[in-house]
Parts: structure tokens; C-alpha cells; sequence
């Protein structure tokens, strides 16, 4: 994910948004969330480049506020990434890699992509005069999870999980 060292304001976002929606952007809309479905269920990443296509909001924010999106995404997808979009209301771009499964670091470097896809980010980014960072993380199927309480639960003989 590559996030600028700028906010982006919500208000700004929702503000360059169309005040209607055609049937048209809302069924392509919808179409895209049963491929995002499909895609997700059947583990077929190469899908997701359709799922995360959008006409609701991406291009308007592309072209009022983030003029860095869409050759990022293509660059993101031209060094091999499964999909790369708009995180939210932005200013982060997210992209989607695969790879052998387990974790990355056990993994060999010609079974990953998330390398040339960061670098490829990042040059969008440069050519755009867009400074921040990339993070590469990678999917959890554990959810929210408490790391530190105050007073902690864990004592003595009882120690709960992640010794909290």
C-alpha cells in the first residue's frame, strides 16, 4: 500500500463526487462487487483487476484530487500486481499481489512480485511529485486483536493469549 505523506480529507473526497448516480455507473457498480465475490471465493486473483474497477468515485477523486492514481494502478498492475485501487476515500493506493502461500518471508524471491510491484509504485509516485511510503503487508484471516491492556489480564500461572 503505498500512502502519501499528505490526509486526505474526507470532506474533500466526498466534496469532487457526483450528487446522482446513473443506472449505468450503478449496475457496473454492482457487477463489479459479483466479481469481487466470485473472485475472492474461487481464489482466482487474476478476477480481482475487474472486481476493484469502479465508476462511482474513483474518477472523479482521480481527477480532482489524486491525478497520481491511475498511472500508479497501471504501473502497480503492469509489474504484475492482481489489482490495485483507491483505499477508501483515499489518499492510499492499495494493491493486491500473489504469491506462493505462507508467509512472505519464507517465500522465494521468483515466487513473489510485491518488490517490483512497490518499486513500480513508488515511481508513480516520483513522476507525480507524490512523496510517502510503501508498506507491503500481507492478508490476516485473524481479524482485531487486543496487543496490550493496562492493567494486563495475564498473571502468574495464568497467561492469556499474546500474554495480554
Amino acid at each position: 500500500m503505498f500512502i502519501p505523506d499528505f490526509i486526505g480529507k474526507t470532506s474533500d473526497a466526498r466534496g469532487v463526487l457526483k450528487p446522482e448516480i446513473s443506472r449505468a455507473d450503478a449496475a457496473f457498480n454492482i457487477s463489479r462487487a459479483s466479481w469481487l465475490v466470485l473472485a475472492l471465493c474461487m481464489g482466482n486473483l487474476d478476477n480481482l483487476k475487474w472486481a476493484v474497477q469502479d465508476r462511482m468515485h474513483q474518477p472523479q477523486r482521480a481527477g480532482k484530487l489524486y491525478k497520481y492514481l491511475y498511472p500508479m494502478v497501471d504501473a502497480a498492475q503492469g509489474a504484475g500486481a492482481s489489482c490495485a485501487y483507491l483505499s477508501g476515500a483515499g489518499p492510499t493506493v492499495m494493491a493486491i499481489t500473489g504469491g506462493a502461500s505462507g508467509d512472505i518471508f519464507a517465500q522465494r524471491t521468483k515466487e513473489r512480485s510485491d518488490l517490483v510491484v512497490a518499486k513500480a509504485m513508488m515511481r508513480a509516485a516520483e513522476e507525480y511529485g507524490i512523496k510517502g511510503r510503501l508498506v507491503v503487508t500481507q492478508v490476516s484471516n485473524e481479524g482485531a486483536r487486543v496487543v496490550k491492556v493496562d492493567p494486563p489480564f495475564s498473571s502468574g500461572d495464568i497467561t492469556y493469549g499474546h500474554n495480554i
